[in-house]
């Protein structure tokens, strides 16, 4: 009899230890179970996610995000009066420390601490800011499902998918450049302070609209020189709230996107395309030369379209400006256009390595002159554990008009990430 107790007690007490570490996996998680095998294992989430014991709903996420680049720069002046110049550089593309918080089964927290191109060019080492720092209401309605969603203070606007799209998961650590001009024209760094409802019906319809505090001096720039108001000598002083709202649709069954990224790792298909638009009614400035005041109002139509299948993935963007000062001289007010493709194959039975491509056209002024910018790029990226760890190379090629600086300048980067 004493036997069968001490069996009985040696059993509860290995399935009591087994089901408390199966509790404890519950409670503090970092891989992704779906992730595919790379060479250095399974993918992780973005940020190890530690929950609390006596309330699963509320818990803490912490990670890093760090890219580097070393790089060969070379500017070639069509102008033979000026002095071309080859550099190499090494950099932290971006440096952050991600932190969240959530408070309940609907409502979290997620902000981020950065630093940014550390050491690119004369920077020198630069100082950390927030970047993200938004609250999330997520799915409060139980019957509308995730119809109806709320996210205030800076979280992103959707005036681009690939400046939507979180930086770990672009093909390219440096997005278009008539992209990152998207993020400044409508509001500062497209997350200034706002309020947001979005959501999707069934992953086939997707929607946001937001509005929220504008622009910045720091970044609103000209098209001639593309230099900033402030650093010229100008300022804002007044304007509007910004509002707008992007929608984008998935219309074939069985292709609906999942989630915004650019990397899929050759598993799956998806196929979207939606438009954006917004506003900033008013914005009043003083100009840097004869420091006049002038109003203008800020229009961006923004359209997009994604796609992949298995390992071939093409994404393309549209953009539309109106409201662009043309140079702070003459504060000539008129429009611009721009897009760009890109397009990435991944080869997973290679061990994940993949060849991509981009081409972007922006004609920073719209109204007469060469203000037109091309840029190329071609590289590799290999896939070592997902986006957790990455490396690549890459070759960039840009061309200037004659009325934007008449010059051509080429990068060579290879480049790293580590992310969790």
């Amino acid at each position: 009899m004493k036997k069968k107790l001490v069996l009985l007690s040696g059993v509860l007490l290995i399935n009591s230890t087994f089901a408390t570490e199966l509790d404890l996996k519950k409670h503090a998680t970092v891989l992704n179970p779906k992730s595919p095998e790379f060479l250095l294992g399974k993918e992780t989430h973005p940020n190890i996610k530690i929950r609390a014991f006596d309330k699963p709903d509320m818990y803490v996420k912490i990670g890093i995000r760090l890219q580097s680049t070393f790089e060969n720069y070379k500017v070639d002046y069509a102008d033979p009066l000026k002095e071309d110049i080859n550099t190499m550089d090494a950099y932290l593309r971006r440096m952050r420390l991600e932190v969240g918080a959530g408070f309940s089964k609907h409502v979290s927290f997620t902000m981020d601490i950065r630093n940014d191109k550390a050491n690119y060019q004369d920077k020198g080492e630069g100082k950390f800011n927030v970047g993200d720092a938004y609250l999330k209401i997520k799915k409060p309605f139980e019957n509308l499902g995730s119809l109806v969603n709320f996210k205030f203070y800076r979280g992103k606007i959707d005036v681009s998918r690939t400046e939507t799209v979180k930086s770990a998961w672009v093909v390219h650590y440096d997005r278009p450049h008539v992209a990152d001009e998207a993020a400044q024209f409508i509001s500062h760094n497209r997350r200034a302070t706002n309020a947001q409802i979005y959501g999707n019906w069934k992953k086939k319809i997707h929607y946001e609209l937001a509005f929220g505090d504008a622009i910045y001096s720091g970044k609103f720039k000209d098209a001639t020189e593309y230099k900033d108001l402030k650093s010229k000598g100008g300022k804002i002083v007044e304007q509007s709230y910004f509002y707008g709202g992007k929608i984008f649709i998935s219309p074939f069954d069985g292709w609906e996107e999942k989630k915004r990224t650019e990397t899929y790792f050759g598993y799956g298909k998806h196929f979207e395309i939606g438009v954006g638009y917004w506003v900033v009614p008013k914005i009043k400035y003083k100009d840097p030369s004869s420091h006049n005041t002038h109003e203008i109002d800020r229009t961006l139509i923004n359209y997009e379209m994604s796609a992949h299948y298995k390992g071939f993935f093409i994404q393309a963007e549209y953009f539309d400006f109106d409201g662009v000062i043309k140079d702070w001289t003459t504060n000539e007010v008129g429009k611009s256009k721009g897009w760009y493709i890109t397009s990435e194959y991944v080869f997973k039975d290679f061990y994940y390595i993949a060849p991509f491509i981009r081409h972007e056209e922006w004609k920073r002024w719209d109204n007469g002159g060469d203000y037109k910018l091309k840029s190329d790029v071609y590289g590799i990226n290999w896939y070592l554990r997902g986006n957790t760890t990455k490396v690549g190379i890459a070759y960039q090629k840009d061309n200037y008009g004659q009325d934007i600086g008449d010059k051509k300048i080429t990068r060579i980067k290879v480049v790293s990430q580590w992310f969790f």
